[in-house]
């Protein structure tokens, strides 16, 4: 399904500084705004026509990787030497992926980066989308960056540069709601606020990670599952979309750890209600009224309760929990593979404790916690969890 040595890139972009020549009251780092963008884009594409999901993804993922690579250019810099010289740039980042990219989906996944990379055209209503949501996600970071280098000679040009460039986006519907600080506006926000809730946030961890970042690697296990069991579209946009929202709710009732949240009895039932009314009352309410729906089957509510990670599909328009959603693999049933992703929100998890033990800091709870993931993690339709874990582990002695 994924290499440890793609999971290790993956995770690479959680020490990647933002901003890092400018002070600022809290680190910025790369998967959190990567994170945030894919979110922007859900809902730019959502108001737009003839946008290809399953492509969106993959662009989306292709540019992440790339900008994993090229790490140390400012993204101003970085955006005009991909003008002058992307092909150079380009051909640097496949040769530097090409081992762990290689044996995905028997090298189709490599092929269509090596190709997305080096054709503009290849996707392109998909990317102009992703170019629009990258652009959102940064003038919310500097809007972060700006209350603490108000004091700098060169910040207002900045700011001046990023008001202006909104024009280029204008033709986009949802562009225009967000710089209006319409409805979805809110929603946005409330999804760029995850980037300050901290992942195991009652242990020392290196590198920290937010529930922001830690909702997009989910997805990203989720739909490199998807490819390996060749899941039909929808299978895969639900996939990667039902893991990129499926700690939103978050952002209004804080993270709590599992250990109390399962722990205390009737917790997590008082927890799930409050969820729900807090989804009502803060997030639909701000969601285009074509999109509720889809949005509610998304952040896994169905019969008055919630829970992303059960299997589901869509029948005459009731949604029915199924054992195996490898029997409904046509666009038709709107499958989601909720169990497939709480193994990959279990495996990220894993991933973040075992990382942080490598680089010498570890407590009781991450290794703890690191023997608790691994005894809940299966294999389900040929995909062993428990043995990527245990590569990963053995890589990061």
């Amino acid at each position: 399904m994924i290499n440890n040595k793609l999971i290790q890139t993956i995770f690479t972009s959680a020490s990647i500084q933002r901003w890092n020549d400018y002070p600022r009251m809290m680190e910025l780092v790369e998967i959190d705004k990567q994170a945030h963008k894919f979110i922007i884009a859900y809902f730019l594409a959502k108001l737009e026509k003839d946008i290809n999901f399953t492509h969106l993804i993959e662009a989306g993922i292709f540019e992440f990787l790339r900008r994993v690579i090229v790490t140390d250019i400012r993204p101003d810099v970085f955006h005009k030497a991909l003008q002058q010289k992307s092909a150079q740039i380009n051909e640097w980042v496949i040769n530097k992926l090409e081992i762990d990219l290689i044996d995905i989906e028997g090298g189709r996944f490599f092929d269509k980066f090596k190709h997305y990379l080096t054709d503009d055209n290849m996707y392109k209503k998909e990317r102009f989308v992703l170019k629009a949501s990258s652009y959102l996600a940064t003038r919310w970071e500097f809007n972060i960056v700006y209350q603490t280098s108000s004091f700098l000679k060169d910040i207002d040009k900045v700011k001046e540069d990023l008001q202006d460039e909104i024009e280029d986006y204008f033709e986009l519907i949802g562009v225009q709601k967000i710089a209006l600080n319409k409805k979805l506006a809110k929603v946005i926000d409330l999804s760029g606020r995850l980037r300050f809730q901290k992942r195991w946030a009652q242990t020392p961890r290196v590198p920290e990670t937010s529930v922001l970042g830690h909702m997009l690697t989910v997805a990203i296990f989720a739909y490199f599952y998807s490819i390996e069991v060749e899941a039909c579209d929808k299978r895969i946009q639900n996939n990667f979309f039902v893991s990129l929202f499926h700690d939103l709710p978050e952002a209004l009732t804080r993270d709590i750890i599992s250990p109390v949240k399962y722990s205390v009895d009737n917790l997590a039932n008082i927890i799930s209600e409050f969820e729900i009314e807090k989804i009502n009352d803060e997030i639909l309410p701000n969601i285009p009224n074509s999109l509720k729906d889809e949005f509610s089957y998304i952040l896994g509510l169905y019969d008055g309760r919630k829970d992303e990670f059960k299997n589901k599909i869509v029948e005459n328009g009731e949604i029915k929990i199924v054992s195996d959603p490898q029997n409904y693999n046509e666009n038709k049933h709107d499958t989601i593979d909720g169990e497939v992703l709480k193994q990959c929100d279990l495996l990220s998890a894993f991933i973040e404790a075992q990382l942080s033990i490598s680089h010498g800091i570890k407590s009781n709870e991450l290794i703890s916690g690191l023997v608790e993931i691994q005894k809940k993690l299966k294999i389900i339709n040929g995909v062993n969890f428990g043995q990527i874990a245990k590569e990963i582990q053995e890589n990061n002695r």
